[in-house]
């Protein structure tokens, strides 16, 4: 079983599958002989070992995309992409000549391009029959993996988009493919209803909204969809609440009923489940406490001067609310998955319980402190080292620090939609750099 947290900082495991067909016809272009000649190959995998995720796609497997999102530094011209995408688009929104294998393998392809390569200006022009075809698929639902392919071409249209107004024109059918009987579906469905809210305009009632509908697939273990006991499920909507609870500036109001549902849910057997709630119950915690405004008075000084966090003259954090009630028990509780030593969990599990639990256990603690945060003490001055450990490498001049929980919330949601694409689309796509600033 592949390292989870890995999986909590890159996206989830889509089965591949041999294509049956070779992929519609009707391309004219050099590009599109170029693709009809050759078999769609697999779905996207997750799978890398160097920050950027594995490709298995409608492309080839010599394809120069399919090498890009590999991490490999490979020239591919602008016109060679553009060509292929423009191939892609016709395909989709020609929905006389389609058939089920030749839509799936086009938004297959698709959606790869516009994670591969940032295509604002190539899509856009195109955006209202790109819409009206994506959704066709998610609502007729012919087949399981086009209507799942159709979802991450959506999610990978909404990421590359900046008109941000996606939202209304998405959320009918996302909300009804939530209900689907298909569990694959149900879970790429909320990702995606996630990405249309926090990025296409949706306003603070309609997020409050669908943070409500999540917060109840969470209390009921997924009953609520017709999906109990369903792990991937309950993973999903415990991932889409936080990124949405990013772009909420007070969470007071929505705390305690969240706050009981996640520390219920950190008693799954579902290791994902767990990892999921514990970063949502971090980010509560984070988000409880601002800084001190400039006519405020704060009674009770800094409780550690010497860790890194304080600053002397800076603006200190204050608590606004409780976030939980019985915080002991919390402790006790993360406490206890920082050190679980069940032989019944994987060793692997068990590291990243480890792992994640600690950084979790930290920021209840002091949420002044981050995912990462080091306590290491240099030996040779006796002090903290301090700061947040976890970082995105962009390229060999930028990384990113990821020191707070709704960064590495976002960090995870945006990998999901873009895979190994996701450094090229900070260095050029706004909206991503927008929702990480550097």
């Amino acid at each position: 079983m592949r390292d989870l947290r890995k999986q909590a900082l890159e996206s989830h495991k889509t089965m591949s599958r041999k294509a049956r067909s070779k992929i519609a016809s009707g391309a004219s272009s050099v590009a599109g002989s170029r693709t009809a000649s050759r078999n769609a190959s697999r779905a996207p995998s997750d799978e890398g070992d160097d920050g950027y995720l594995s490709d298995e796609t409608a492309w080839s497997t010599n394809s120069n995309i399919d090498e890009i999102l590999n991490g490999e530094d490979t020239h591919i011209s602008e016109e060679q992409w553009k060509s292929e995408l423009s191939v892609r688009i016709e395909q989709i929104t020609n929905l006389k000549r389609s058939t089920t294998e030749g839509r799936t393998e086009s938004f297959a392809a698709y959606a790869h391009i516009l994670m591969a390569r940032y295509a604002n200006e190539e899509i856009e022009p195109h955006t209202r029959e790109l819409l009206q075809s994506i959704l066709r698929s998610i609502r007729q639902e012919t087949t399981e993996r086009e209507a799942v392919k159709a979802l991450k071409a959506l999610s990978a249209t909404i990421v590359t988009l900046d008109t941000g107004d996606v939202y209304d024109d998405v959320s009918g059918e996302l909300k009804r493919a939530i209900q689907s009987e298909s569990r694959e579906v149900q879970v790429n469905a909320i990702h995606c209803l996630g990405l249309a809210a926090s990025l296409g305009g949706a306003g603070e009632d309609e997020i409050k909204d669908i943070m409500t509908l999540l917060l109840e697939i969470v209390e009921t273990d997924g009953d609520s969809v017709d999906a109990k006991d369903n792990g991937s499920i309950v993973t999903a909507a415990l991932e889409t609440w936080g990124l949405l609870a990013t772009d909420l500036d007070d969470l007071e109001d929505e705390t305690e009923a969240a706050a009981e549902a996640f520390v219920e849910q950190l008693e799954s057997s579902d290791a994902n489940v767990q990892i999921a709630a514990g970063e949502n119950i971090a980010l509560l915690y984070e988000k409880s406490h601002t800084d001190q405004e400039e006519d405020e008075v704060i009674e009770n000084g800094p409780e550690d001067e010497d860790h890194p966090e304080y600053v002397k003259g800076g603006p200190k954090l204050v608590q606004r609310y409780q976030v939980y009630r019985n915080q002991k028990k919390l402790l006790d509780i993360l406490d206890e998955l920082a050190t679980v030593s069940s032989r019944r969990i994987s060793k692997k599990d068990r590291k990243t319980l480890h792992s994640s639990f600690t950084d979790v256990r930290n920021s209840v603690e002091k949420p002044t402190r981050g995912p990462g945060y080091s306590t290491a003490i240099d030996q040779e001055s006796g002090r903290v080292y301090g700061g947040g450990r976890m970082k995105v490498r962009i390229n060999k001049s930028l990384e990113i620090r990821i020191d707070k929980w709704w960064k590495l919330i976002r960090l995870n949601a945006l990998r999901r939609a873009l895979q190994g694409g996701f450094a090229y689309h900070y260095e050029h796509n706004d909206m991503v750099s927008s929702a990480l600033p550097f």
